[in-house]
Order: structure tokens, then sequence, then C-alpha cells
């Protein structure tokens, strides 16, 4: 059964993924790694989602103030054994709740193009593409989502 704890980039199994992520993206990403990179550093960050099983951790993700009203997602991630069981759904389905109860209202996000499954993720949670905001404005090889999360 599927345990989502929140938590904060502190956490040593948030860190722990998160750098298991950031190899996955280093190989997506190859030269535009650097880029990238350099908009996802972990420290700091005040809401965070693990998901466990069997006392492991098996995915997270996070959230971050962006503007007023709105919450960036950030560090989505599932080890890739556990892939296609909805537990990426479930983490962002707990951060958008998190959004709400901390009073946010929107939620957005950029993922690359060299990501399908992330972008596929976002669809079918209901995320809707939107220009390319901030430091993606621009950027070929990203795609920005949002979603009104009232």
């Amino acid at each position: 059964m599927l345990y989502l704890k929140r938590t904060d980039s502190d956490d040593p199994d948030f860190v722990a993924l998160v750098r298991l992520l950031d190899a996955d993206l280093a190989i997506r990403d190859g030269e535009e790694h650097a880029f990238y990179a350099q908009y996802n550093k972990i420290d700091k960050i005040k809401y965070v989602v693990l998901a466990y099983e069997d006392g492991k951790a098996l995915g997270c993700g996070a959230i971050k103030a962006y503007e007023p009203c709105t919450m960036e997602v950030k560090r989505m991630y599932v080890l890739p054994a556990s892939r296609g069981k909805g537990i990426a759904s479930q983490v962002l389905a707990e951060l958008e709740g998190w959004a709400r109860e901390l009073s946010y209202t929107r939620c957005i996000l950029e993922t690359g193009l060299k990501q399908p499954e992330a972008i596929s993720l976002y669809k079918k949670n209901g995320y809707q593409l939107f220009p390319n905001y901030g430091q993606y404005a621009g950027v070929e090889n990203s795609v920005c989502f949002e979603k009104m999360v009232i």
C-alpha cells in the first residue's frame, strides 16, 4: 500500500531520489543540462511529498511559491521499476491539495520535450499548455503547463 509523506527538502529520501532524477536528466538533456540544473536546486524547499511502499521511497515531488497565488511544481520523479502504477499522479494530487491548503489557486511547471512521460502525466492530470514563463521563455526544449487547483 502506498503511503504519502509530507516533508521538506532536508529529507534524506528526497535528496537521494533527486540525485537519481538529476542523473536521468543529465542523460536526457545532454549539453542543455547545466542550463536547467541551475533552476532545480533543492535547498530550502518547504513542501515536498514522498511516496513510500513497504518502507522504501519510490517517488517524490515538490512545490514552491512562484507568485502570490501560484505554486511551481518541481522535482517530480518515480523510480523506473515503480513507474506505470499511478504513483506520480498520487504525488501530484497531494501537492495540489497542499497548495490549496496554503491558499494557492494555481500550479505551474516546466518540463522538457525530451521527457514525454512527464508531458503525458501532466496532461492526464488536467494540466494545460501555456506560454513558457520566466527563465524558460524562448527555450525551445521547454514545455510549460498550468492548472487551477481551486
